[in-house]
Order: structure tokens, then C-alpha cells, then sequence
């Protein structure tokens, strides 16, 4: 297939998380054959950080201002299979236009931030990637997030067919790698600073390493604040490109994931970092939200941290425990959660011309 994508970012890994799952689908679509052709706007903030120059199989297409590549979108939406809209996608508007107008392609919405989508626009807030018309043109739209997003997606915003597509990794970038000294820790972090995740991450971080002042804990990100609650013993690294990740997990002896507060109040919502860290073979803490045990078996595949006492005693979990947890995560995304996968479930949703009940597809 032909598949045109206009969306926030595939070039830049630098603070947001659409650009390694890009990364990952558009691999594994060009060993089948698949070729992508990616719309990005040339913002100087990725244009900064950039860590992507070319598409395997395919063609990144860079531009300061939409009208400088119209004519080209117009006549690859022409003749693509599909063509697809992304959240953040910053000339939403105009590309929607060109997708709905398309004569041939199957024409998709992919929601890679769905929660926050959904409260925006019930805070009454302008949604800029949204049209007036809600998503009702679109023949299908994917979501990042399943179960009630799914239902909302219809409800709230007129999806005619949703389904999920979530997070995965590609385990020919992360995989297990030799431990590096400046990675090491007890406990790490690697994700972007969100004000709405910083409570938990100082309930199950922060606290835990306020009361082990043995041991090391290490953040890994972008955009941490000033008045950020530091100890001596937490260790920061600015931003890891992609290509890092395995030495950083690999060097932990147990990750944490936290998830932002729209994402796991509505559930069904894997970070890709989970995928990624349990794909490295280092052994993985997460907070809690519905439909979590359907993607790891909470106590085998994963530890779930409730509170700050959770943290620490999974701290305190011998060696062979927490081998075992990891090797048995390991083995669940390799199974289940790879790019190749989520690339099943996106060509399962092109063909279904009739889209499946709510309950189907959560």
C-alpha cells in the first residue's frame, strides 16, 4: 500500500512520543512493502533535535509552510491507499481538507493523544487539530487509547468507526544492551516533564528517593523546570534520542512508568515506554489504571505502584524476583506489543469496510 501521513513529528524524537512510534510502524510497513509518505512542518524546535533524516522505504517530506508542498499532497493523496491525519498535527485544518476530499485512499484520523483531546474539548477549549465538523468525515479513526475512549470518540465527536491502535516497540531498537556507568540506577525515569504526571512521579519517585538515600535514582527528559524537587541522589540526563534508550534501561535495575493524569483516569492507555523498557529486558514498576492487566499480568509481567510504600518494596525485591519479572515482560511485548503487531491491526482495520460493535474493538 500507499499510505500519506500528515502529522506532528517523525524527525525529531525531542519531547513529544509520536516520533518513535512512527518510526516503529513505518520500518516494520516498509518490510512489507508498504510505502509512507510523511508531511511534517519544519518547526525550529525539532529542527534543533533532529535525529531522523530519511524514511525506510519511503519519504519524509519537510516544509515551512503548507502551501509550499499543497500541490504535492494533493496528488499523493490522489493516488494512496490511505491518507491519514495525526493529533498535534499543526496544518490539521488543511490537511483534512485534501484527506476528506481523497478519491480513492481509505481516509483515517489517528488520535495518538486521545484523553487529552477529549478534556480539552469538554473544558470547552479549542482543539486545533479537530474541525467544526468533529470527526465524522473520516471513514475510520485509530486510537492510542482504547475502551471508553473508544465510545467517547463516537459519542463526543462523531467517529463513525473507532478503533484502537497502541503504543509498541520495535525490538530492533530496543532490545537488552550493555550497562553504561553514567546510566546506572535503582530506579529510573525516562519521559518528558508533564505537569499533570507530576504528582505521581513525586508520590512514586521522589518520596522513594528521599527515604533511599543509598541508592540511585535517574530521570532521563526534556523540559524539567527549575524548581524541580531534586535530591542528592537523584541524577538527571537531558534528553535521550532513541538510539540511547536501550543503554539507559538496560543499566536499571527497575524503570517506572507514570502516566498522565487524562490518560489514566480514562484507561486503556500504554505508554510506549512500557513497550520499549520491558523490550530491553530491565524489569518494570507502572502506576495503575484500568485495563492495564491486559496488556501485562500485574505481579508477573509488571509491578503496580500505588503509593510511595509500593515503590519501596518492589526496591526491595531480590534479584531473582525481579530477573523473573523482567524476563516475563520481555517475553509479553516481544509476543505481543512489537511494532509488527500494531502494523496487524492497522491493516486489519483498512480492510474491515464494516466497522465492528463498540465491544469489539475495545
Amino acid at each position: 500500500m500507499k499510505i500519506v501521513v500528515f502529522g506532528l513529528t517523525v524527525s525529531s524524537s525531542w519531547g513529544n512520543g509520536h516520533a518513535t512510534l512512527w518510526r516503529g510502524l513505518c520500518r516494520a510497513m516498509a518490510r512489507r512493502g508498504h510505502r509512507v509518505v510523511f508531511f511534517e512542518r519544519d518547526v525550529p524546535y525539532y529542527r534543533e533535535h533532529r535525529d531522523l533524516t530519511a524514511l525506510p522505504g519511503g519519504d519524509l517530506v519537510l516544509y515551512e509552510a503548507f502551501s509550499e508542498i499543497r500541490d504535492r499532497a494533493v496528488r499523493e493523496v490522489a493516488t494512496a491507499d490511505a491518507a491519514l491525519v495525526t493529533s498535534y498535527c499543526p496544518d490539521a485544518s488543511a490537511a483534512t481538507e485534501i484527506v476528506l476530499a481523497a478519491p480513492r485512499a481509505r481516509r483515517v484520523f489517528y488520535d495518538l493523544d486521545t484523553p487529552v483531546t477529549l478534556a480539552r474539548l469538554r473544558a470547552g477549549e479549542t482543539v486545533d487539530y479537530v474541525g467544526p465538523g468533529g470527526l465524522a468525515g473520516f471513514d475510520l479513526v485509530l486510537s492510542y487509547t482504547g475502551g471508553a475512549a473508544l465510545d467517547a470518540l463516537r459519542d463526543d465527536l462523531g467517529a463513525r468507526c473507532a478503533r484502537p491502535l497502541y503504543g509498541h516497540v520495535d525490538p530492533e531498537v530496543h532490545r537488552p544492551a550493555a550497562p553504561q556507568p553514567q546510566y546506572r540506577a535503582d530506579l529510573s525515569y525516562l519521559g518528558t516533564y508533564a505537569a499533570d504526571r507530576q504528582a505521581a512521579l513525586t508520590e512514586l519517585f521522589v518520596e522513594p528517593a528521599r527515604q533511599r538515600p543509598e541508592q540511585r535514582f535517574l530521570i532521563g527528559g526534556a523540559q524539567y523546570p527549575a524548581d524541580f524537587p531534586w535530591t542528592e541522589n537523584i541524577h538527571f540526563v537531558r534528553h535521550l534520542p532513541p538510539r540511547e534508550h536501550p543503554a539507559f534501561f538496560s543499566a536499571s535495575r527497575l524503570t517506572l512508568n507514570v502516566t498522565r493524569a487524562a490518560m489514566a483516569a480514562m484507561g486503556w492507555c500504554p505508554s510506549g515506554r512500557l513497550f520499549e523498557a520491558s523490550a530491553c529486558g530491565t524489569a518494570l514498576i507502572s502506576d495503575a489504571w484500568a485495563g492495564l492487566d491486559a496488556f501485562f499480568r500485574p505481579g508477573e509481567e509488571i509491578l503496580i505502584a500505588r503509593d510511595r510504600a509500593d515503590v519501596l518494596a518492589a526496591l526491595d525485591r531480590s534479584e531473582a524476583e525481579i530477573r523473573r519479572i523482567a524476563e516475563a515482560g520481555r517475553a509479553r511485548t516481544l509476543a505481543d506489543h512489537t511494532a509488527e503487531r500494531r502494523l496487524d491491526d492497522f491493516e486489519r482495520a483498512l480492510a474491515e469496510r464494516d466497522c465492528p460493535e463498540p465491544a469489539e474493538c475495545a
